[in-house]
Formats: C-alpha cells, sequence, structure tokens
C-alpha cells in the first residue's frame, strides 16, 4: 500500500491549477505571472516568470524552464506547505557565480491532466496495443486513474513550450535564447518529461534536470512495460553528448524507493551512449524522499552542473 505522504503528493500534484490565484512571495528578484496563458496545443495554464534580483534588460539572461511551476516559489501557497526554493538557491549561485545569470519560467502542471501531459508520448506509441491499453487504464493505490480519461498528450505538450512559449519569453525578456543557455527541469513526471524535451528538441534544449525520475510511468512495477520502452526510446534518441548534458537522480524512501534499480538500466543506456562525467550525473541521496523538502535540499548540484558560466 502507497504511504499517506507519497499518496498526498499526487493528489496534491494533479488538483486544479487555479487554485493558488495569489502571487508567490520570494526572498529575492521577483515573479512576473502571466495567467491563462493560451495556447493552439494545450489547455491554458498560469505560467511565473522570476526574474533574479538586479534583472536589467541590457543584460542577457540564460532561461531555465520547469514543470510543476505552482510548486517552486512560496510553500504558505502549495499544497502540501512545501517548495522547490528555486529563487533562494538560483540568488545564491548567482552571486556567489557559478551559474551564469539565469531567469526562470514556471509553467503551472494543468491538475488532472498533468499525468497525460507528463507521459512521454513516443515511448507509449512503441507499445503494443494490448500493453498500451494496460498502461492506460491504470490506477492509482485510492482507485483514482492515473490519466482520467484525458489521451496523452505530451507531444502536444512539448509544441506548447517550444512553438509557443518559449518565443513570448525570448521576446518579452532579455534572454539567451540560443540552445547552449536554454534548460529544462522537473521531479517525478516532470523528471521524465523534461528528459523527453531534450531528446525529442536537441535544437532547443542543451541541458535536463531529472530529479526523481518516475520511470515505472505507472504506480506499479508488477508486469509493467512502460520502463523497458522509455530505455528503448532513449537508445535511439538521446541527444549528443558532446552538446548536452542530463542530471538523474532519486532518494530511497517513499516513491523513490522504487527508482535505484530502473536508474542503473538508464544509466546503462548513457553510457552506451557515449554520456561521461562532462555531460552526465547520476546521484543517490540515501534517506531522501519523494517530496520538494529533498528536491530543494540539493537542487543546487543539478542547476550548478548545468548551467555553469559559460567561457
Amino acid at each position: 500500500m502507497m504511504r499517506l505522504p507519497v499518496f498526498l503528493f499526487w493528489i496534491g500534484m494533479t488538483c486544479s491549477p487555479f487554485l493558488f490565484a495569489q502571487l508567490p512571495a520570494v526572498s529575492s528578484g521577483k515573479i512576473v505571472r502571466h495567467s491563462a496563458f493560451p495556447s493552439e496545443w494545450v489547455p491554458a495554464r498560469t505560467v511565473d516568470v522570476w526574474l533574479p534580483e538586479g534583472y536589467s534588460p541590457s543584460q542577457k539572461y540564460a532561461v531555465l524552464y520547469m514543470h510543476d511551476g505552482q510548486m517552486l516559489f512560496d510553500s504558505t501557497l502549495t499544497w502540501n506547505k512545501q517548495e522547490w526554493g528555486v529563487d533562494e538557491t538560483l540568488q545564491l549561485l548567482m552571486n556567489e557565480k557559478k551559474i551564469e545569470h539565469v531567469i526562470v519560467v514556471g509553467i503551472w502542471n494543468a491538475g488532472i491532466r498533468r499525468h497525460a501531459e507528463y507521459f512521454p508520448q513516443a515511448p507509449f506509441n512503441a507499445l503494443t496495443k494490448e500493453q498500451q491499453e494496460k498502461v492506460y487504464d491504470s490506477y492509482r493505490s485510492n482507485g483514482q486513474s492515473i490519466f482520467s480519461g484525458i489521451p496523452i498528450s505530451s507531444d502536444r505538450y512539448l509544441k506548447f513550450i517550444t512553438t509557443e512559449l518559449k518565443p513570448f519569453i525570448d521576446k518579452t525578456y532579455s534572454t539567451r535564447s540560443t540552445r547552449e543557455h536554454t534548460f529544462i527541469a522537473g521531479s517525478s513526471m516532470g523528471g521524465l518529461i523534461s528528459l523527453y524535451a531534450i531528446c525529442e528538441y536537441p535544437e532547443v534544449f542543451a541541458g535536463a534536470a531529472c530529479l526523481s525520475t518516475h520511470w515505472p510511468g505507472l504506480m506499479h512495477m508488477d508486469d509493467n512495460p512502460v520502463p523497458d520502452a522509455f530505455f528503448s526510446y532513449m537508445q535511439k534518441k538521446l541527444p549528443d553528448p558532446r552538446t548536452h548534458r542530463l542530471y538523474f537522480d532519486h532518494g530511497t524512501e517513499t516513491l523513490d524507493s522504487m527508482y535505484a534499480s530502473l536508474q542503473e538500466q538508464a544509466d546503462q543506456v548513457l553510457q552506451q551512449k557515449g554520456f561521461r562525467a562532462k555531460s552526465w550525473i547520476t546521484r543517490s541521496w540515501p534517506g531522501q524522499d519523494h517530496s520538494e523538502r529533498s528536491w530543494r535540499s540539493r537542487l543546487a548540484v543539478p542547476l550548478t552542473f548545468l548551467m555553469a558560466p559559460k567561457n
């Protein structure tokens, strides 16, 4: 049976994206909100842009796109009273000159649509029809449907980011719009969609941070075809290790306890495709669990790896 904190995580991460109308309070920099950001590809959603202290149009900034944007900045507004602490971590790293100057685009998840938008579509399409039906009909331990009858739409979600949101961000803010300065990050299913994004759009993203990557895709591992489909996809679609960087990790508690052996299989694929220390990190964090509190505690590691100042 799933432990209560993990169950609450899944409930909280799939709640309505419009519950948190208040602007997040940040300890440094400022938030600019774009409410109901329109899209041809996905339903409208909130996008919060974090600008660091001293943001100036006369300076150019890298861009970090992050999923589950309502969980990034202000624990007083989140369902579980936890946050990633993105503003604190990034401002400190910039002040210490450990990363390049960067803004953050926090893309709110679409509530009940979250799993359908974050589940990589090409690996799903590679499954047999019987396997697809089994995956799509899966339920959580509380009996709730994982996909809630919503078709998998991660390809549309990525089109929204790359063809609508990114052009808007580059037009509206003072960004370094090239691949070398564009990154994407998320946790759990957000880790999967971040990996999928850099594989599908290697010309757009230079690095992806995939924390507590939810390799099972579902809430169980019994006769689960999903991980193998992901690994086969990686064999074909991983980006060039000479020009891209990937970060993966997992804790050892709650939902993260499922990930170690699967991450080892993913690591084997990464090694086969030429990823080495300069272009790839996988970390295990003993004692950490599947929560924003844990991701906050280690966020500086992937960000420093991906966004170290360019020479």
